[in-house]
């Protein structure tokens, strides 16, 4: 399990303004989930009081900050040590300045991406070391202090073997490294036992080799260490000691003079075995850092100090090496590492062809035709091409106007990069430009710049040594890291990026170039650290991560992809961009000309609102028909998608004041999406033929009886937008549900010109009957509303066109024009409300089968399933269409649409072995589990999910699709446990599709019968109503019923007989009746 931090905190270096930046880089992880479902509660960017205070300073400042801070948060009105007992602190140092990157090691950009976390961002070293000591070092330590320095890249497996039984003292981290490696860099000494003997830095390779295992390898300082509870009180109560005072800001407040301590050689190394202590006091640097180890060695020295040397680890230091740093970002990482790199991370690139393997862009927005050779890496630019960029380059901070400079220009190992300076109020521009091999602190005599021996880059460019370096500057320190090369202001003209390139070629117009260059203010590397502004840079890559996000958005709706916006929505509205990505999204939603993507475009617009409203508002699913969104609406509903998009908008500016309005904006968003699905999915209607017949006599019914059907596999692919974006495929059966065909309908004219509309329900005595008489147009208006009474029969009217709605004429003057009568229409179900069997689908086909006969039409079957998506559309019920598949063609079949419209279901019969219907039949049961199924809060959740292309629900759909082809084969095959199987697994599909459908009395009824059965599932959507279960012995009904009988907790069950009914939905005209209003059923499924 992950640790759970009581605190977090960040150091940086004093004198840079950065702390409130890194403060806000801090809390935007916090708000998009980086740290965790529990972030800290305590999360702070810590300065240190001195500018070179050292490591060890660092940590007891920070340690004293987290412990007055806890104290404060726990009631004390001075600091405690007790606050450390249970606290679990995180210590994380941004340390020195790094050549690369202006906001320094800790924010150095990892080409890499994260689809699975919940907000989309930029994957920085921070986050990369702070996910690898949560959730991998640090699980199973006990209460303590972490620290972990930021200036390496470190990998370390999900298993790292880290034993903390009967811990105490300190504990450092090592990862294996080789001894060649080691030279450079700290290694530990330990003994048998596992204690540290020694620390030892750039060591002779004997030296080194005292360190080495058995396998050859070496324990490397990897810059991580853990503090016990203990021995952190003890460190804490060190910082009113002087000189040991002076590391914390109250040492600075109270006049102490500043001390430089390093964690590893001043505070971790007082603990080691093999170190005496006048050894250890002696090897301070100055009296008042011997007085400090003094203090130390009595504080610590009791201590034991322990080490983990992480097998499969990997550490890599970052150094000042542009080859070592390109390297990083260029080779992918370990095995063991968590994360994935990819050659272009959350980046925008118009022609990725041009792009080599082994390049690396990150951050960037590249347009036109802009390549880049292998060993290449670009990051936080916007360039425009054309450009081609050489191998070995590192380009960094380049914006679109940029780009002109550096059209022509050969670029060729070398490190270009754009600084964002503070001349103390003054904010300006400063280019950088270095050689990929050049080293930054060599003497000149044996060093190069850009490249090439500075004697030669001197007669190239006319440039002289005094240009660079004052007279009296040592020859020692002539070096590139003090040479004044840069240009930062110019007296009379705009400085930009051709005033550093012309030092690559400076062939045409060089002495012109020159004499610029020479007439400008120019500063050194040296000279441009302490002006860097850190919170500048962040912002402008926080501006340019969200340019590229909303081409991002234009990119994935109008190429129909299958990737999710949500995090990236997330992250717009965690850090202040929701109206920048709003626009984009208005912009696509009003110019696709494509109304699925418009429906998208509005979908991710309410998951934007949705987010605003943080978690506050209350629900997403609810009404979205107030009258201030009706024009938009109307808009919509004609066509004029760009007029509806506007006038949503400006809608919407309305409601952005407080969550409750936001959420209620997201709803009407959702409801004008569905406008747009509505008309997609209408498309159908061509595939609606319908023929003349003769016209039955008065007072003659047209009866229609249909089966219920069960869903073996597919469902949720047939749903509307999901079944014309992505295709799907369902297989079903068509049922008797205790010997009868459940579901029915009946249709005859009557004299009187107006509509009869009779919808009965339940069996004697408690049979309801809802009766309603339509005399005017009026009297259907709200056939959209589907609770509202007989709003399926009016719908059905309108769809069937046998009354048109609206219209001028009056309803009693068509039905006399068209019929010379009236209609009386009965309709019934046997079968519960929410039974999950497709009743309402089926029933809209029986009334219009009904229909179409008793008005003298005719319909196929292929035409009543395209008609009754067109009807529950009209209805605002949004279905699909595996219930009228299932109900409307007789046996097993599998139904399939493409992923096109307009959207067309084409039905094939499965050819099943013979008897093996009747097989079947005597292994289906179903259970009636009692619970009421609430299909439209589901399908509502499914839609909005699949819109967000929720990244499972994308994998999930596949599944369905492909489960419903294997289940097909069973069928063919007549293979009953593979039947099984697939139910088993399309319960699981359904269950990932809308979570929350397995009530948890349905979970207990389908353990109970998980032994007996091959398979089982709910039937429809889920969340109640029906199961049916596939035994694994013929004719089980008894059985289960008394193996649930015995059951605690399952409540009002029952077992219903079902067959598979292989003659289908009947029509037939049956005369008159001689009692109006007879139900022609009498027996009740449940």
């Amino acid at each position: 399990m992950a640790a759970e931090w009581s605190a977090l905190l960040l150091t940086c270096r004093r004198g840079q303004g950065a702390v409130s930046a890194l403060q806000r880089e801090l809390e935007v992880r916090r708000l998009r989930g980086a740290l965790g479902p529990r972030p800290p509660a305590l999360l702070l960017a810590v300065e240190d009081p001195w500018a070179r205070l050292g490591s060890g300073g660092a940590t007891l400042n920070a340690l004293l900050v987290a412990a007055e801070h806890l104290s404060a948060r726990a009631g004390c009105t001075v600091v405690t040590a007790d606050v450390l007992r249970d606290a679990r602190i995180l210590i994380l140092h941004m340390g020195r300045d790094f050549s690369f990157d202006d906001c320094g090691r800790a924010f150095t950009c990892l080409p890499a991406e994260e689809p699975g976390a919940p907000a989309e961002a930029l994957v920085c070293n921070l986050d990369s070391l702070l996910w690898t000591v949560t959730h991998r070092l640090c699980v199973g330590s006990p209460p303590g202090v972490w620290v972990c320095s930021t200036d390496m890249l470190l990998t370390v497996p999900s298993a790292p073997g880290i034993s903390w039984d009967g811990f105490q003292g300190v504990r450092v981290i090592a990862v294996p490294g080789s001894p060649v490696y080691a030279r450079n860099h700290g290694v530990y000494l330990t003994d048998e036992q596992g204690l540290v003997r020694d620390i030892i830095y750039k060591g002779t390779e004997a030296r080194i080799q005292q360190c080495a295992g058995p396998d050859g390898t070496v324990p490397l300082v990897c810059g991580i260490v853990f503090f016990s509870s203990d021995a952190a009180e003890q460190l804490l109560a060190t910082h009113v000691i002087p000189p040991l005072d002076a590391c914390t800001y109250m040492g600075l407040d109270s006049g102490a003079p500043p001390i430089q301590l390093s964690l590893f050689f001043d505070i971790v190394l007082s603990m080691a075995g093999g170190m005496t202590e006048e050894d250890f006091v002696k090897g301070g640097s100055d009296a008042s850092v011997r007085s400090a180890r003094s203090v130390l060695w009595t504080a610590l020295r009791g201590f034991p100090l322990s080490m983990a040397c992480i097998p499969d680890a990997s550490y890599d230091y970052m150094t000042t090496s542009a080859s070592d740093h390109i390297r990083s970002l260029t080779l992918l990482p370990g095995s063991a590492s968590h994360l994935h790199f990819c050659k272009t991370a959350h980046s925008h690139v118009d022609q990725p062809c041009l792009l080599e393997d082994g390049s690396s862009v990150t951050n960037c927005l590249l347009e036109g035709a802009v390549g880049l050779a292998a060993g290449s890496v670009i990051q936080h630019c916007h360039l425009q091409g054309p450009l081609e960029i050489g191998p070995g380059c590192l380009l960094s901070g380049l914006d679109a106007d940029s780009s002109p400079a550096l059209r022509g220009c050969p670029l060729r190992d070398i490190v270009l990069q754009g600084h964002h300076v503070r001349l103390r109020d003054l904010p300006c521009r400063v280019f950088t430009l270095t050689g990929r091999l050049d080293d930054w602190q060599s003497p000149v005599e044996e060093a190069t710049y850009l490249n090439v021996p500075w004697p030669e880059f001197f007669q190239r460019t006319g440039i002289r040594e005094g240009d660079l370096w004052d007279a009296e500057t040592p020859r020692r320190s002539r070096c590139l890291l003090s040479a004044r090369l840069f240009p930062v202001l110019h007296a009379c003209q705009a400085l930009g990026l051709q005033d550093v390139l012309w030092l690559l070629a400076p062939a045409g117009g060089a002495g012109e170039r020159l004499a610029r260059w020479r007439t400008a203010w120019r500063m050194s590397w040296q000279e441009l650290l302490p002006c860097l502004d850190t919170a500048a840079e962040l912002g402008t890559r926080q501006a340019l991560f969200f340019l590229q996000g909303q081409r991002k958005v234009q990119r994935v709706l109008l190429g129909h992809q299958d990737s999710s916006l949500l995090p990236l929505a997330r992250s717009a509205v965690h850090e202040g961009y929701h109206e920048a990505v709003l626009g984009t999204l208005d912009e696509v939603a009003s110019t696709a000309g494509d109304a699925g993507v418009a429906a998208r475009a509005l979908a991710c617009i309410a998951e934007v609102l949705g987010c605003m409203a943080r978690g506050e508002g209350g629900l997403r699913s609810g009404p979205a028909a107030n009258r201030e969104w009706a024009s938009a609406f109307g808009c919509l509903e004609r066509g004029d998608i760009a007029s509806g998009v506007r006038e949503l908008a400006a809608e919407r500016q309305k409601w952005m004041s407080r969550p409750a309005l936001l959420v209620r904006a997201a709803r009407h968003y959702e409801g004008a999406e569905q406008i747009l699905v509505r008309q997609a999915v209408m498309s159908s209607c061509q595939f609606v033929t319908v023929g003349q017949s003769e016209l039955p006599p008065l007072g003659h019914w047209v009866q229609v009886a249909c089966p219920a059907r069960l869903d073996l596999s597919g469902g949720w692919s047939d749903t509307p937008p999901i079944t014309y974006e992505h295709g799907g495929a369902v297989v079903d059966v068509a049922v008797l549900v205790d010997g009868c065909q459940p579901i029915g309908a009946r249709v005859r004219r009557i004299p009187a010109p107006e509509l009869r509309l009779v919808s009965l329900s339940g069996a004697p005595p408690s049979q309801a009957v809802t009766e309603l008489v339509c005399q005017e147009l009026e009297h259907l208006q709200d056939y959209c509303q589907p609770h509202a009474p007989g709003a399926l029969l009016k719908a059905a009217f309108i769809c069937t066109q046998v009354v048109q709605f609206p219209s001028q004429k009056p309803l009693r003057v068509q039905l006399m024009e068209s019929f010379g009568s009236g209609f009386e229409v009965h309709t019934w179900s046997k079968l519960p409300h929410g039974s999950g069997l497709g009743t309402s689908s089926i029933l809209a086909g029986a009334v219009m089968a009904s229909l179409y006969r008793a008005a003298g039409k005719a319909a196929s079957t292929e035409s009543l399933i395209h008609a009754v998506l067109h009807l529950e559309q009209r209805l605002t019920t949004g279905g699909g269409w595996q219930d009228q598949v299932g109900g409307l063609v007789p046996g097993i079949k599998i139904g399939r649409s493409k992923a096109q419209l307009p959207l067309r279901v084409e039905v094939e019969q499965i050819l099943v072995p013979d008897g093996f219907i009747q097989t079947l039949s005597d292994h289906l049961l179903l259970v009636y589990t009692g619970k009421t199924r609430l299909a439209r809060n589901l399908l509502q959740d499914v839609v909005r999910n699949w819109y967000a292309r929720l990244p499972s629900i994308v994998q999930n759909t596949d599944a369905l699709v492909s489960n419903a082809e294997e289940c097909a084969q069973a069928l063919r095959q007549g293979d009953l446990p593979l039947i099984g199987k697939c139910l088993d697994r399309y319960w699981q599909q359904k269950k990932v599709m809308a979570p929350g459908c397995e009530p948890l009395a349905v979970g207990h009824m389908m353990d109970t019968l998980r032994p007996h059965v091959h398979g089982q599932c709910l039937a429809g959507a889920g969340g109640g109503g029906f199961l049916y279960v596939l035994t694994k012995a013929p004719r089980q009904r008894e059985a289960l019923q008394q193996i649930l009988t015995g059951t605690e907790g399952l409540g009002n069950f029952s077992i219903h007989s079902i067959e598979v009914d292989t003659g289908g939905f009947s029509v037939e005209v049956v005369g008159c009746d001689t009692k109006d209003g007879a139900h022609p059923g009498e027996d009740r499924a449940v």
